[in-house]
Parts: C-alpha cells; structure tokens; sequence
C-alpha cells in the first residue's frame, strides 16, 4: 500500500470533518479541507446562478427543492449528491469538469497554469461540432503515438548509453 500512496502522491492528513486519519493528494497551495472545498463548490453554485440571472427562488423549483433547502447548497451546508450535480449542470448549462476545477484545480495539472488551460481545453472541445471533434480526436491520438515512440527511442538510448 505503501508503494501505491507514493506512486498516487498521497499524504496522510487529518480533516474535521473525518476522525481517523486520511490521504490527499496536496493541491497548489498543500491540503484543502473537504469543508474548504464544499466552500468553493457553493461558491461556485452560486455564481453560476447569479450569472444565469435567476435567483434561489426561480432556480429551486426546477430542481424539485424548496429555496432553503437549495440554499444550503449555496451556503455550503448540506453536500450534494452527484445526480444533484448533474441536475444543475443540465438547468445552468456549466459542465461538472468546471465546478470538480473550483474544488480540486491540482487533478488537472502539475501547475496552475497547466491545469488552466487543459480546463479551457476541456471547455473549448465541448463546443466543437462533432465532426470537428473526430478529426481532433484522430490527430491527438496520432500526437500521443508519437510521443510514446520517441520517449521509447529516449530510454532505450539512454539505457544503451548506460551501459557503455
């Protein structure tokens, strides 16, 4: 298990929220509490809705709540499920890669600005027609061939050099 943690670059942390000890992966600036990222998370809701223009009482009957209730949302008291989530990227049109970004940036890059722009990556395919998409896959796939053959040609004369 040991071996897995390292690989996976995880620490062992405590939360308030949890009474045993836990592992994270640090973020870019060390471990966010779980309450610290449901902050970001209501944050997020709630200005994804403000920029909508609906207010909690237009936006909670069309997710079946009552305004409290999605309040608790917004104020980071009650945690959602994932199919609330999806709920609310389908009614305020944000995809789920752009709110798990506002909680966690570090599972998208080794820095900032790597996580950044595969984000606005992310956010700029989605808005491709399909055929645009297919061609772009194809391409990318072709890249990554490359890649993988020319790290392979790296190792292997490295390890031809080694050995010398």
């Amino acid at each position: 298990m040991s071996t897995y943690k390292s690989a996976k670059g995880l620490v062992e942390t405590t939360d308030p929220e949890i009474d045993k000890p836990i592992y994270r992966r640090p973020g870019f600036d060390g471990i966010t509490t779980l309450g610290e990222m449901d902050e970001k998370i209501a944050a997020f809701l709630r200005k994804a809705r403000e920029d909508e223009g609906l207010t909690r009482a237009d936006l909670s009957p069309l997710l079946g709540l009552s305004v409290p209730v999605y309040g608790r949302y917004e104020r980071a008291f009650s945690k959602m499920h994932v199919t609330r989530m999806i709920h609310l990227c389908e009614i305020l049109g944000f995809m789920p890669i752009e709110m798990l970004f506002e909680a966690a940036p570090h599972l998208w890059g080794r820095t900032p600005e790597e996580a950044e722009d595969r984000l606005e990556l992310a956010k700029l395919m989605a808005a491709l027609p399909h055929d645009t998409t297919r061609d772009l896959l194809a391409l990318v796939k072709r890249m990554v061939a490359q890649q993988k053959a020319a790290d392979a040609a790296t190792a292997s004369s490295t390890t031809k050099d080694e050995g010398r």
